[in-house]
């Protein structure tokens, strides 16, 4: 299974809102990093390593398959046309 076939199958619920929360950090870190007002550099680095958690994460939780339904898709009788 390619990573595109991978992307389009079904999600398990788990990985849907680890996903959702990885696009949540990723969000937050994201306004923090480019907010217009000074912020301290560590706030500001702290912000960039949670902003590269929550890529991974949610990249992660994209990919990741329901081996069940895609057994079923996969068992399904191929009809013969006859």
């Amino acid at each position: 299974m390619n990573v595109i076939k991978r992307a389009k199958a079904p999600t398990p619920k788990f990985f849907k809102v680890l996903r959702s929360v990885g696009l949540a950090l990723l969000a937050v870190s994201g306004a923090i990093v480019t907010a217009p007002v000074a912020l301290p550099a560590a706030i500001v680095t702290a912000a960039g390593y949670v902003a590269v958690a929550g890529s991974v994460l949610s990249a992660v939780s994209q990919i990741t398959v329901d081996d069940k339904t895609s057994r079923e898709k996969a068992e399904k009788p191929v009809p013969d046309g006859h």
